[in-house]
């Protein structure tokens, strides 16, 4: 009976595993190899990351935002992604760290924060104190990682660009139409501008700064 009981549980083990081998194989190698062929071939630069180079050197990606701060460059939305571990170092968009602040609309924290963003973007762009401002240049993505920025946000900006780069204001606003993604088949979203290669343009255009 023993003899006869184990030989049942061999029969009944044996082909579980073969099966589980064989999902394995074809779900955890196979199946990644031939999409990732496939992707390479009919997407090349969005399967390797969408990568924006200069000079033939990787400098960032269409997909993840980068920080700029000087005065000649347009800037980013704000990063939920200030810290790294337990480090208290700000590092706006490290995708390591990627997330939102997950503070909701009535949170205090949350409304203080957008208020303190909306001073200091009007003060940084030379705008009326009650000029309103773009969502997108107070608050932070839900990745805390988005490179793009609105045309409203770009255009608010403009004019500090341009004294920065001495340069008139609608040689900028042109650099801006240039730049700009309408919507998604023309009907989903709305127009954006990705801010590294918005920066990128206004370098090659030699305009200062």
């Amino acid at each position: 009976m023993e003899i006869q009981s184990r030989s049942s549980i061999t029969a009944l083990l044996r082909p579980a595993i073969i099966f589980s081998l064989l999902m394995l194989l074809i779900t955890g190698l196979a199946y990644p190899l031939l999409t990732t062929g496939i992707a390479n071939v009919i997407f090349p630069h969005q399967a390797n990351g969408s990568l924006i180079t200069l000079n033939g050197k990787a400098i960032g990606s269409e997909l993840i935002g980068q920080n700029f701060a000087l005065p000649q460059y347009f800037h980013p939305r704000p990063s939920a992604t200030n810290k790294t571990g337990t480090s208290d170092k700000a590092e706006p968009y490290n995708a390591a760290q990627s997330s939102g602040s997950n503070n909701g609309p009535t949170n205090q924290k949350f409304i203080q924060s957008v208020k303190d963003a909306s001073t200091a973007y009007r003060q940084e762009n030379n705008l009326p104190a009650t000029t309103p401002v773009p969502v997108d240049a107070v608050t932070a993505s839900a990745s805390g990682l988005d490179p793009d920025i609105s045309l409203a946000n770009a255009n608010m900006q403009a004019n500090r660009v341009a004294k920065a780069r001495k340069v008139p204001a609608n040689t900028i606003q042109q650099i801006i139409s240039k730049n700009t993604t309408g919507r998604d088949l023309g009907l989903f979203g709305e127009p954006r501008i990705n801010v590294l290669k918005l920066n990128l343009a206004l370098d090659a255009a030699k305009l200062g700064g």
